[in-house]
């Protein structure tokens, strides 16, 4: 059995106050520290979705860190789907 093709779990994109993403299992409760963002569905879009939103991989902390306080907000959330 592929997991990957045979997968027929509805998955929502999530991110936590890092601004990191993952995805999770539509059935289940979302995990402490992580909020759905608006986009469901397979898990192949679910992770094009992120692909195509996460183009920083660093955490939002280290960021400002690097970039200063005028980066932290200037990219917003991203819009559902």
């Amino acid at each position: 059995m592929n997991m990957d093709t045979d997968d027929e779990t509805v998955y929502v994109v999530v991110m936590n106050h890092e601004e990191q993403y993952s995805i999770w299992p539509d059935y289940k409760d979302l995990p402490a520290g992580w909020n759905a963002v608006g986009k469901k569905g397979p898990k192949k879009d679910c992770l094009s979705y992120i692909d195509e939103v996460w183009t920083d991989m660093r955490p939002l902390s280290l960021r400002v860190a690097m970039d200063g306080p005028s980066e932290s907000g200037a990219r917003g959330k991203p819009a559902g789907c």
